[in-house]
């Protein structure tokens, strides 16, 4: 299944620096992890945000929600997920 996903994150302002910065590197880590295991397809950042848009192949709903919440800046995130399904008009036949 496919999923569309917003990411918005909102570090706290009183964040120490130093926190934040281990943080954003071991969430770097991750998603690459899940990249690289096919399961993380797509990511883009969204210009001009501390956002991103991404696509998911992943089994379920559940899959999806269990790999966001291991991400470690789920806490300070809003997402937004979209299920995706193969458009007809589509010319492409690998869904990229």
């Amino acid at each position: 299944m496919l999923f569309n996903v917003r990411m918005t994150v909102r570090l706290p302002h009183d964040l120490p620096a130093a926190t934040a910065d281990q943080l954003k590197a071991t969430e770097r880590a991750r998603a690459q992890e899940l990249q690289r295991s096919g399961k993380w397809r797509h990511l883009w950042r969204v210009a001009g945000q501390y956002a991103n848009i991404s696509v998911f192949d992943v089994e379920s709903p559940q899959e999806l929600h269990d790999i966001l919440s291991t991400l470690p800046l789920f806490p300070f995130m809003e997402i937004d997920v979209s299920p995706l399904c193969r458009h007809p008009s589509s010319i492409h036949d690998d869904d990229r």
